[in-house]
């Protein structure tokens, strides 16, 4: 089996730093998620969506080549475009219920996420749902 071509592909979803800038607010991360090529695009712009309507007073800012969202003092969650996925993952993911099933890489011991590779796989319900109770845990970070 060939490994995947990952000519073209935004540096951030190859595993190397992305190019996309440390940037506060919301335009960055639209600008961020616009970059993304389908499927991840799509699926960038569903969780982005949901967290807009699930999390009152939602920021975000892109911050190590993804897209970060939070509320009060800290961050609830990221979101990064990989080659063949979008991975939310919670900082506080270990205090979740259900637990998410992902244990990112290098996010810290705490960290949980998912994976999602196309739109279909995305279950609202249950995002949203972790999205409210990182948004009630302490934030992870400083902003």
């Amino acid at each position: 089996m060939t490994p995947p071509d990952d000519e073209g592909l935004p540096a951030a979803m190859t595993g190397r730093a992305s190019p996309a800038k440390a940037a506060v607010g919301d335009k960055p991360v639209f600008a961020y998620i616009a970059s993304l090529p389908q499927p991840q695009r799509s699926i960038a712009e569903r969780v982005d969506a949901l967290a807009a309507v699930t999390l009152p007073a939602l920021q975000r800012s892109v911050k190590w080549g993804m897209a970060w969202y939070g509320v009060g003092d800290g961050w609830c969650f990221s979101c990064g475009g990989f080659a063949g996925h979008v991975k939310p993952t919670f900082g506080r993911g270990t205090a979740l219920t259900p637990v998410p099933p992902v244990a990112p890489i290098r996010m810290g011991k705490d960290s949980r996420g998912v994976e999602f590779a196309s739109p279909d796989e995305l279950d609202e319900r249950q995002l949203a749902s972790w999205m409210r109770q990182a948004a009630a845990l302490p934030g992870f970070g400083k902003r």
